[in-house]
């Protein structure tokens, strides 16, 4: 990890293009019902918030496990909810 500012922005950025795919998806299909999209618009909301206030942490021991973790977490959360949005 090059630095917290960069992973901030990862963060914001990937959990950004999500939502901003599952708004999509709601354009192409506004036939279907977007219960499904907005429940992972808002996983993807409280994810980023969660991810972010753990990044602003302070007081942190090992910092490089600390954020490594982070990383690993945030990987997982992304994957997961591109998952979701696959099988709408």
């Amino acid at each position: 990890m090059a630095s917290v500012k960069n992973l901030k922005k990862d963060i914001n950025y990937v959990l950004g293009d999500i939502i901003e795919e599952c708004y999509v998806w709601e354009l192409l299909n506004p036939k279907v019902d977007t219960k499904n999209a907005e429940a992972i618009i808002d996983e993807a909301i409280t994810t980023f918030d969660a991810l972010i206030e753990k990044v602003n942490k302070k007081n942190i021991a090992d910092k490089k496990a600390h954020f490594k973790a982070i990383n690993v977490e945030f990987e997982s959360a992304a994957t997961s909810l591109l998952e979701k949005i696959n099988s709408l």
